[in-house]
């Protein structure tokens, strides 16, 4: 069976595995390598400045000349960013947290596809009315910021019948081919995939960061606002850690009365000092207790125990989804 699907085909790509923006890991090495292996790299893009945006971009093209994408965060203004992307020749601009219909026009005047992350069937129409060309449906199995409540296999199927024919993409514990094949099940047309990403070989996720998530339990994860100085008032995923392990045991308390907040547990790699609750998750270069920082990551990391080239990740996911729909058929 083919995996090609509409998306696929609206984007530029060979198959339906979209490598999601998760933050200071997704460099352009990893971006490039989903690129290069047929499935959608993304960039996260939302605090970068202009020159480190243009250098970004740039490097990621300079690794591919398959299509990828940009991710921005609409909790913040956003629309010298998206332009300064798309006048370098980004293509799909994807955005969240926030109202998508103030960036539509400008992404499609430039021949851009806008994909926008929705966590109700009700948002989904509204983005679409905007709009927005494909919906990304975001579970709460999700790693990172959270926008919803629902799960993801009640959520994209009712996505789906919301805003047909426009594309969906399925996000939220989908790290392998089953979870591929489920959610093309189901109705949608990419999986959006994080956790297992930050494995690839060549994501700048720090040693202790990538040692928590390989080891950790579908039940490792907490959901919370946790992890809010720089991004207040967002919920987010992230493995239980030291930190979280103090919070909770304290009763989690509202921001300003954890424990230590006060305390800096390790230095960003441009020299500045990292307070707990920063909203960071540590990258190769921080310093100090980086276990004790945010170590984002979904309830699919459960399923996620090795490192691996991008490449591989991508394939493997691909072969064992085409492997699910092979044995269903003859069945």
């Amino acid at each position: 069976m083919s995996l090609r699907t509409r998306f696929c085909d609206l984007v530029g790509i060979e198959l339906p595995v979209v490598q999601a923006p998760i933050g200071g890991p997704c460099v352009p090495a990893l971006a490039a390598a989903v690129s290069n292996a047929g499935g959608l790299g993304m960039l996260a893009v939302s605090w970068d400045d202009p020159q480190r945006l243009a250098e970004r971009v740039a490097s990621t093209a300079a690794a591919t000349g398959k299509p990828f994408g940009v991710n921005v965060i609409l909790h913040w203004p956003q629309q010298e960013r998206v332009a300064h992307c798309l006048a370098a020749g980004v293509r799909i601009v994807s955005t969240f947290w926030g109202d998508p219909a103030p960036y539509t026009a400008m992404i499609h005047d430039a021949g851009a596809v806008h994909l926008h992350t929705v966590a109700s069937a009700a948002e989904a129409r509204a983005a679409v009315a905007a709009g927005v060309d494909v919906i990304v449906a975001q579970g709460r199995e999700a790693g990172g910021h959270v926008w919803g409540e629902v799960g993801t296999l009640p959520l994209v199927p009712a996505v789906v019948d919301a805003v047909a024919p426009v594309p969906v993409v399925a996000a939220g514990g989908i790290a392998d081919g089953r979870g591929l094949a489920a959610v093309l099940a189901l109705g949608a047309e990419a999986a959006w995939i994080g956790t297992r990403f930050l494995l690839a070989e060549e994501a700048a996720t720090a040693d202790a960061y990538r040692r928590a998530v390989a080891a950790a339990a579908e039940t490792d994860t907490v959901h919370g606002i946790i992890f809010d100085k720089g991004w207040p008032d967002a919920p987010h995923r992230a493995l239980r850690n030291s930190t979280i392990r103090a919070w909770e045991a304290a009763g989690r308390p509202a921001p300003g009365q954890r424990p230590g907040e006060d305390d800096v547990v390790g230095t960003w790699l441009d020299g500045q000092s990292v307070p707990r609750y920063a909203d960071r998750a540590p990258l190769i270069g921080a310093t100090g207790d980086t276990e004790a920082m945010a170590l984002y990551a979904g309830q699919s990391a459960g399923s996620v125990h090795r490192t691996q080239p991008a490449a591989d990740i991508v394939a493997e996911i691909a072969a064992e989804a085409e492997g699910v729909f092979a044995a269903r058929s003859r069945s």
